[in-house]
This record gives C-alpha cells, structure tokens and sequence, in this order.
C-alpha cells in the first residue's frame, strides 16, 4: 500500500528516503529556451490498438550505456552532451500491459502536441524532447487524456523508486539476479520477479523494468516478458 499512498498523496513524498545522486537523473541543467516539440509521424507499423490495461511497466535506461558513441550527436545533447547535467537512470517511460503482448498503444486517433511547459517539466526525468513526444503517442494516450496527467503520474512513479549505488556495483562481479535483488531489497514490498533486467548482446546494462499492477504497485512480471536467466553475467558502464 505504501506504493499507491505515495502517488495519491503528493505530501509523502518529503518524506521518503532521497534517491542516491549516482541512481537516477542529477545535476540536471536545461537549456532556458528549447524548440518546439512536433508530433511525431506515424509509420505503418505504428497500429491503433486499444484494449483493456491490466498492469504497467516502468522502463528505467541506464543513460551511461545508451549515450556511449551518441556524446557528440545534437539530437542526443540534451541527456548525452554532459553540457545539461549528469545522468543514471532516466525514465524511458511508463507503458500500458494487457492480457498479452499485445498492449494497448497509439490509442489517439492522431497524434497530438505535448504542451512546452509539459516538456520542460519532463525532461530532467526523460532528457529527449523526441522521446516524450513519441512517449505520449505510443503509451500516454492510452492511460490519460492529457499529456500533462500522464507525466505526472510517469514521473511520480519513476521518483518513487530506490536505486542502488551503480558505480558500487559496476566495480564487482555481477549478474542479472544479484541487480534484481538490490533493487527490491531498497524497495518495500518488490519482490525480484517485479524486474526485468535488459542487456545488450555483450552483456552491458540497458534498461531495468519494474512490473506494476493496476494501482501501480509491483507485481510478478507477466510470462511473456523476456529476460536473460538470473546466473547471467552482467556489466555496468559508468560513462568515464
């Protein structure tokens, strides 16, 4: 319960345990003037599917791992450049589950523009205007009918997580397990089955996902997401 308190009442959130600077986004420094965010084009592939929600997944990108080569590139400065801030964990986003895989997405019948004070209040938590554009199309148009209440509630989630202190653990012999179980040890209530470690083919940290039931609280994931076996080798890169 103490999961769903925290999101229902804003209050509690002075009062819980502050997430180590090395865990999530920090030292965050955004530009004062920013472009316009237009929406995003829809490809073929990108199918209307809406059908009932049944739980959520959190989707947290280690940022040192997804900006390694991409420092340089100007659609990648505002999380990559190092010129904004500093950054752990960031959010990808908070998506929609159904009964099966095939989750409810781009449930707009066409895409509408995130509002700019709704992309500046986002981006230390989610530091690509691309990304939140395309975020609110695929998932937050299927949980909410603004952009602004589907960040806040993504954001609130995503804040409410303990972390653990990555550069501790990227300097040990690691697996997919040992992570899972440092992660729900900090976190009250998770259990190791809630997450979903995502690596790459040379076993470098990608992504954890946190599985969610309805009233957002953690949940066995559901059988149809994959992930490598918890024996499996994993290895952090802190960015240097």
């Amino acid at each position: 319960m103490r999961w769903l308190a925290a999101l229902l009442l804003p209050g509690l959130w002075g009062a819980m345990q502050p997430v180590p600077a090395s865990a999530q986004a920090y030292q965050c420094r955004m530009p004062e003037r920013l472009a316009p965010v237009t929406p995003p084009r829809r490809g073929p592939e990108d199918v209307r599917r809406v059908t009932p929600i049944t739980g959520y997944t959190l989707a947290l990108s280690w940022s040192p791992e997804y900006c390694k080569g991409r420092e340089d590139r100007p659609g990648e400065a505002l999380q990559c450049s190092r010129n904004h801030g500093e950054f752990g964990f960031v959010l990808h986003g908070l998506w929609p589950e159904g009964k099966t895989s095939a989750f409810p997405q781009y449930c707009a019948r066409t895409p509408v523009q995130v509002p700019a004070s709704v992309v500046r209040s986002t981006l230390c938590s989610m530091p690509s205007r691309r990304l939140i554009a395309h975020q609110w199309d695929k998932h937050g148009s299927c949980m909410a009918r603004d952009p602004q209440s589907y960040f806040q509630t993504a954001t609130r989630v995503y804040r409410a997580i303990q972390l653990p202190d990555m550069e501790r653990l990227s300097r040990r012999p690691l697996t997919n397990g040992m992570l899972k179980q440092e992660i729900a040890r900090r976190n009250p209530g998770m259990k190791p089955d809630a997450i979903a470690i995502k690596s790459n083919g040379r076993g470098w940290l990608q992504e954890v996902r946190i599985c969610l039931a309805p009233g957002y609280r953690p949940r066995a994931c559901p059988a149809y997401v994959r992930q490598p076996r918890g024996d499996t080798r994993l290895r952090i890169w802190r960015g240097l």
